[in-house]
Parts: C-alpha cells; sequence; structure tokens
C-alpha cells in the first residue's frame, strides 16, 4: 500500500493482517488523534528501540488499552516522536503489569528508515 510513493503497509503473509511501515507510524500519529495502538517507552532506551531492538515491558511507560497480543503498534517516546513499528506480544494490561520479557517484537526501527 503506497501514499504519494511512500510505503505504508504490506500483508503478511501469514495471517493477511497488515505491516505497518515507519511512514505509515508518523502518518497515524501526526493525523489520527483516535488511534489506539501506540506503545510509550522511557527516553532512556528510546535510541536502541530507533535502532531496532525489541521493547521490554519494564520500560514501557504507557500502552494504549485496546492492543491485544500480536497487533500492530507504534512505538513512541516521552515525547510522542515514533520511534518504530512492531507485533506486540502482550496485551496492554500484561505490558504494565509484567517487569521482564519482550512487550513488542520491532520490525522497523525509525533510525534504520532514514
Amino acid at each position: 500500500m503506497n501514499l504519494n510513493g511512500k510505503r505504508l503497509a504490506t500483508l503478511r503473509p501469514t495471517d493477511g493482517l497488515l505491516s505497518l511501515s515507519i511512514n505509515a507510524a508518523k502518518f497515524i500519529a501526526e493525523n489520527a488523534a483516535f488511534a489506539r495502538c501506540f506503545v510509550t517507552v522511557r527516553k532512556a532506551v528510546s535510541e536502541f528501540v530507533a535502532d531496532g531492538s525489541d521493547v521490554f515491558a519494564a520500560h514501557v511507560v504507557k500502552a494504549d488499552d485496546a492492543i491485544h497480543a500480536k497487533d500492530e503498534v507504534v512505538v513512541v517516546d516521552e515525547d510522542n516522536r515514533v520511534l518504530a513499528v512492531g507485533r506486540a506480544l502482550l496485551s496492554s494490561m500484561e505490558m504494565m503489569a509484567f517487569k521482564t520479557g519482550v512487550a513488542v517484537k520491532v520490525r522497523h526501527g525509525c533510525a534504520k528508515e532514514s
């Protein structure tokens, strides 16, 4: 799926759902006031996440209530800057409750997209 020559999403062959790109994540963050797919992480780990590292539950500051395991999510820092896109491995409630383990399997970090 493209918009103005930028790839926004691809179809996942395993389940037929869409995988977001960094461009799509930035578009959603700027234009969708009611989007419920954001995971906020601590500033201290934002550089690592932007480089493509997975998000650990211990570093999650906030997660939208509508997030379920296997959902596509946009990872942002505490200043609401898009860092990465990936697949949630935990629900929002689990992300906030757990202190160990991977919360989001990052597919694309914004540092690699630049």
